[in-house]
Parts: C-alpha cells; sequence; structure tokens
C-alpha cells in the first residue's frame, strides 16, 4: 500500500460523522461480559455475538471500520462469509487488534508494558491476507503515588512506535492508543499534565521512527479526574480540558482523533465527544472508538433469550452508533 492510500484509509476511518466500533476483547474478558448477563463463554457465542455487532443493518452510515480479535479475523456468519469480507461488501474497514496485553514493567512497581513485538512483521502479513487494512495497539498508563515514570511513558511510547512503523509497512494504519486509565482519586488537572507528557513522548517515539502521521490515527483517552476522586468535574470542563491538551501535543496534521470510553457510562462517553465537537475550531476530526458503550445496552438485552432478542439488540447497537454519530458532529441532542 502506497503512502497515498496510508492517508486515504486513515481519513475513511475518521470520515465525518463516522467512528469506529471496537469489538477486540480478549476472549477473557468477553468471557467476564458474558458472565455478567449469564451467558457461557463458548466460540460459538462470541462468534454469533460478533455476528450480531458486525451484521447490525445500516451500521455502515455511522461506522467506518471495526477492531476485531484475532479469533473473530477468522471467523464467518451463518451464511459462511467471512467477518472481514463481510465488512468490505458493506463499507466498512475491518481491523485488527495486534498487542498481546500488558504486563508488570520490571523494576517499576505498578507500572505496565504492553508486549507482542516478537514476530508481529509475520502477523501483520497474515492479518493483510485475511483482509485486515488498520490495526490497534493498547498501551496503558496508571497514575498513582509517583507514577507513572518516565520510564514507563518512554519504553510505551518506543513499542507504540515501533509497531505503527511496522503496521506501515506492511500496508496497514496503526491505530495508537496510550491510555491513561480513569482508576484512582487523582484530580482532572493531574490527569490533564500526564495525558499531555504521555502524547508528548508518543509523538516524539513516532518522529524518531519514521512514522508517517498522515496515516496514523490516535486513540485517545479523555482528560477526566480519577474514579475515586471526590473532587468530579462537568461534562464542558472535560471537554476543554482535552481539547486544549491535544491541541497542545498533537500535531495537526494527524488525520483524526478517535476515543476510547474508558469505563465512562454509554451517556457520558456521548455527551463529552458531542461537547468537544460544539468547541469548534479543532485541527482534526474528533470521533469515537467505542467498546462496551457501544455494546453493552445491547448485550443484556440480546443474553436474555439470544434467538429472539437478536434484531432488537442490533437496532440497540444501531440507535448507540447513530447516537455517537451526532456526537461526532456536535450535533446529539441526549
Amino acid at each position: 500500500m502506497s503512502i497515498e492510500q496510508l492517508a486515504e484509509t486513515a481519513q475513511a476511518l475518521v470520515a465525518p460523522g463516522k467512528g469506529i466500533i471496537a469489538i477486540d476483547e480478549s476472549i477473557a474478558t468477553i468471557g467476564k461480559r458474558f458472565a455478567g448477563v449469564g451467558l457461557d463463554n463458548t466460540e460459538e457465542h462470541r462468534r454469533r455475538y460478533r455476528e450480531l455487532l458486525i451484521t447490525t443493518p445500516r451500521l455502515a452510515n455511522h461506522i467506518s471500520g471495526a477492531i476485531l480479535h484475532e479469533e473473530t479475523i477468522g471467523q464467518k456468519t451463518r451464511d459462511a462469509v467471512p467477518f472481514p469480507k463481510y465488512m468490505t461488501d458493506h463499507g466498512m474497514i475491518p481491523g485488527i487488534k495486534v498487542d498481546l496485553g500488558t504486563q508488570p514493567l520490571a523494576g517499576c512497581p505498578g507500572e505496565l508494558v504492553t508486549e507482542g513485538l516478537d514476530g508481529l512483521r509475520t502477523r501483520l502479513q497474515a492479518y493483510y491476507k485475511l483482509g485486515a487494512r488498520f490495526a490497534k495497539w493498547r498501551a496503558v498508563i496508571n497514575i498513582g503515588e509517583d507514577i507513572p515514570s518516565g520510564t514507563c511513558i518512554e519504553v510505551n511510547a518506543h513499542a507504540l512506535a515501533r509497531y505503527a512503523a511496522l503496521c506501515q509497512e506492511q500496508g496497514i494504519v496503526p491505530i495508537i492508543e496510550p491510555e491513561v486509565l480513569m482508576e484512582g482519586d487523582h484530580d482532572i488537572q493531574t490527569c490533564y499534565e500526564v495525558t499531555e507528557a504521555t502524547l508528548r513522548s508518543v509523538f516524539g517515539a513516532l518522529y524518531e521512527q519514521n512514522v508517517l502521521l498522515e496515516g496514523t490515527i490516535l486513540k485517545a483517552s479523555m482528560v477526566l479526574p480519577g474514579s475515586r476522586c471526590a473532587d468530579q468535574v462537568d461534562v464542558e470542563e472535560v471537554a476543554e480540558s482535552t481539547v486544549m491538551c491535544l491541541k497542545t501535543a498533537v500535531p495537526a496534521i494527524l488525520p483524526g482523533i478517535v476515543f476510547l470510553s474508558g469505563g465512562q457510562s454509554d451517556e457520558d462517553a456521548t455527551a463529552h465527544l458531542d461537547a468537544m465537537n460544539r468547541l469548534g475550531n479543532l485541527p482534526w476530526p474528533l470521533s469515537f472508538s467505542y467498546g462496551r458503550a457501544m455494546q453493552q445496552a445491547a448485550l443484556a438485552h440480546w443474553a436474555k433469550d439470544p434467538d429472539r432478542n437478536f434484531a432488537k439488540a442490533q437496532s440497540i447497537v444501531f440507535e448507540r452508533a447513530r447516537a455517537n454519530s451526532l456526537a461526532a458532529l456536535g450535533q446529539w441532542e441526549g
């Protein structure tokens, strides 16, 4: 894939009013979601649930692409159509999560590093053949007493940049996700400072490793007070702080930024995105790449009667996609 094609794919992922659905939960993580609604974590249940999401009628009106799990990219619809082919035929771009999760960062207690660079070039070649045209790698930054350390930010930024360079070499658009976790009792100002330092480090590493920013998407966490912080703030303050932080640290040449919901409620994730877009005068499109905030209500409904509730659960997915599409345009009315 040429430089122009990488840039075109990146732009298509953040087309006006379109976002990305994240259905890349690990088998263990989706098992916890299923357990919460009384479903067994079998391969067929996972396949059927992912089919429900991917084949939602008219989903491509609001969704540009889906991040798939390694298991999902090899699965098919009940009519035996491979998921990536179904998506491409219906106007959506298949993507793939390629990191192998986090491990404790040696020498840095309480901090994590994402693994998965070994053998990544070969895996990317295989995913490209299966139809993947973008990928995702998530780094995790914890806020706590004396953390994050500069070391933690730096090693995760370096890994994100190596991953991104390998993706582009194989014609795949990298989504880089340095998530600053909501867990903790820190205030919004602390989150702002950590997020800014993390983003500066990430874009420095991307520059050092010759990553083409025009063919890269940032998946960002919002600037929020910690979930246990006594001093919670209103929607406008989250929007203003997040946009200010991004303008400070993210180059304007980036095709777009999509947000993770990161444990926010469905409503909060949509309201915050809408408020940011209403601020106007943004150098890049701001859209969404939500997992839980797109799926939770639909999963709960489907699980009650998987055969009978399939279509109704799909209509819930469509409504969530539509609400977030409006928020990405700054037109959501709540």
